[in-house]
């Protein structure tokens, strides 16, 4: 029980379903199993989430990672007095939301590059509440960037054993396809390769799907393909890389699940994520590469509909832990050990 792994859980937005599937999740028999792992957030609001999930714990104040108590029935919390339940309003926008989901994912980081904890799981944010908190970051992954001082970070879902990366993300899909160069497209085919080496993957073998329908139909359909994928997946292969594509998106991602390929790398944010989300949605976890320190993630929002009801499922929160402490007890580095913090 001792070599489990101390993992940090931020609390998400609390206006959210963060708080519920935090509380649920830290009260689980897997998750207690597997690591050592405790919330950072506001007690109160997790007083609030037990309370209409119908569960009953200790909330466990605690100072740092070093203080928790890790007993069954416990949750151990690294308070922020950042969310007055009497001044939230649950299931909205607000600047409220945003400065307490922030406070958390800052703290998290300062922790985790002191090496007092193994990883971090993040619970969902709201980027609107960020917005109106006036936080200059559109989400999770700029933040960690900024903060460890990581240059080039990047998204990986790992679901029922096939991983799909992403060479663009929160930019609109007119951005990713302006985006779309030979320099990118094999920048994004390097770190794939390099993540799937520390991931244990002897010869990967890598498919990256293409933009347009048919792959592009030798440019009646577009000219992505001819002029950005298939010359960065050519010199991939020139340097010994086992790399398929482009592979038509409507095909490649069912071609990886049946164990054509290893993994994909998808060009822009909802041609994997729809594709992830459709083979299990509550068990998509979002792992970020290229950073100093582990960070996994739910792959799902804030749910601010759902908000306070107590009918939020915890599946992804649990997956995202589970994950986070198999790959610290495998001795897995997604990124670089050392990484300058941003001044």
């Amino acid at each position: 029980m001792t070599q489990r792994p101390i993992l940090a859980a931020t609390m998400g937005d609390p206006a959210g379903i963060g708080p519920e599937i935090c509380v649920r999740a830290l009260l689980s028999d897997e998750v207690r199993s597997l690591s050592r792992s405790f919330v950072i957030g506001d007690a109160r609001i997790l007083a609030k989430a037990l309370e209409v999930c119908g569960l009953h714990a200790v909330l466990n104040r605690i100072a740092g990672p070093e203080d928790i108590a890790d007993k069954p029935g416990v949750i151990d919390v690294l308070h922020q007095e950042t969310a007055d339940p009497l001044v939230l309003k649950i299931g909205q926008v607000q600047p409220l939301g945003g400065e307490a989901a922030f406070a958390a994912i800052r703290a998290s980081i300062d922790l985790s590059m002191a090496g007092r904890v193994a990883g971090v799981v993040t619970a969902p944010i709201n980027k609107e509440s960020l917005k109106a908190a006036k936080i200059p970051f559109i989400g999770h992954t700029e933040m960690f960037a900024e903060y460890t001082g990581a240059k080039e970070e990047m998204t990986m879902f790992t679901i029922s054993g096939l991983k799909i990366f992403f060479l663009t993300r929160h930019v609109s899909l007119a951005r990713a396809c302006a985006l779309m160069s030979e320099e990118l497209v094999t920048k994004g085919i390097n770190q794939c390769m390099k993540a799937l080496g520390q991931l244990g993957f002897e010869n990967p073998h890598l498919a990256v799907a293409a933009l347009n329908p048919h792959g592009g139909e030798d440019g009646m359909f577009g000219r992505e393909e001819i002029e950005a994928l298939k010359p960065a997946i050519a010199a991939a292969r020139a340097r010994g890389l086992k790399v398929a594509g482009p592979v038509p998106a409507d095909s490649v991602f069912h071609l990886a699940r049946i164990g054509r390929y290893d993994a994909v790398l998808s060009l822009y944010h909802d041609q994997g994520h729809i594709a992830a989300k459709m083979m299990d949605f509550e068990k998509t976890v979002s792992v970020t590469l290229g950073l100093p320190v582990l960070r996994t993630s739910v792959d799902h929002g804030t749910a601010f509909d759902i908000a306070g009801t107590g009918k939020a499922s915890a599946v992804s929160m649990i997956e995202a832990i589970k994950v986070a402490a198999e790959y610290v007890v495998a001795g897995v580095r997604l990124g670089d050990p050392v990484a300058k913090a941003a001044e």
